[in-house]
């Protein structure tokens, strides 16, 4: 944080527990963290069901199956993955209008993977202002996975890159707050480049069984 010359508590650190089982949660818990992201609802609503752990906040952060997203709508409080206006509205659709709106991230494929998931940077403002307008869900912010590398600048100029889209956001009058960037093995260069959130697996936990 003092390399990047951020504020302490700008960033955000999201417990990536995807494969990871119910006791590890249990003990960052009581380490005290309360955030956690997984990327299989299956294996999330199980871990739920055993933890019934008081104030977690969860992160789904895998991307949205249709068919799942009445679970998903039901069950979590934050959604990193959103890149199709469908999947957007069935989330909307399906969360339960007593319960607070579910806070979204659309997912940029800022690297342009033709096997990984996220809307193109040019079509990001018209998926932007779509989900903006659903009354189920809260528009957070932006989600990406650059393509993996070990060199630490042209990690810190693809999350820029990023970065300056949710600027570009903001102009148009977006009131966006989240830049969910940065995993266990690239999270330094997220946080120099603006990271809000970083979501961090094998840092925390290990190798996943």
């Amino acid at each position: 944080m003092e390399a990047a010359r951020r504020k302490p508590g700008g960033v955000v650190l999201l417990a990536a527990s995807k494969a990871q089982p119910a006791e590890a949660i249990a003990a960052l818990y009581r380490a005290g963290q309360s955030r956690f992201g997984e990327s299989y609802v299956s294996e999330a609503l199980a871990k739920m069901d055993a933890l019934q752990l008081p104030d977690i906040e969860w992160h789904f952060i895998g991307p949205v199956q249709s068919n799942k997203t009445r679970q998903i709508a039901a069950h979590f409080d934050w959604v990193h993955s959103v890149d199709r206006e469908k999947i957007a509205g069935r989330l909307s659709e399906q969360r339960d209008p007593a319960a607070a709106p579910l806070n979204v991230c659309l997912q940029v494929n800022i690297s342009g993977e033709s096997t990984k998931s996220g809307v193109a940077p040019e079509d990001l403002p018209a998926l932007a202002s779509a989900v903006a307008r659903l009354p189920g869900l809260k528009l957070r912010g932006l989600m990406a996975i650059p393509a993996p590398g070990n060199d630490f600048d042209a990690q810190r100029e693809t999350f820029a890159r990023v970065a300056r889209l949710s600027g570009d956001l903001v102009q148009a009058g977006f009131e966006l707050d989240t830049l969910s960037m940065g995993m266990s093995a690239d999270l330094e260069a997220a946080i120099a480049a603006g990271s809000t959130m970083v979501r961090v697996g094998t840092a925390l936990f290990g190798p996943r069984p």
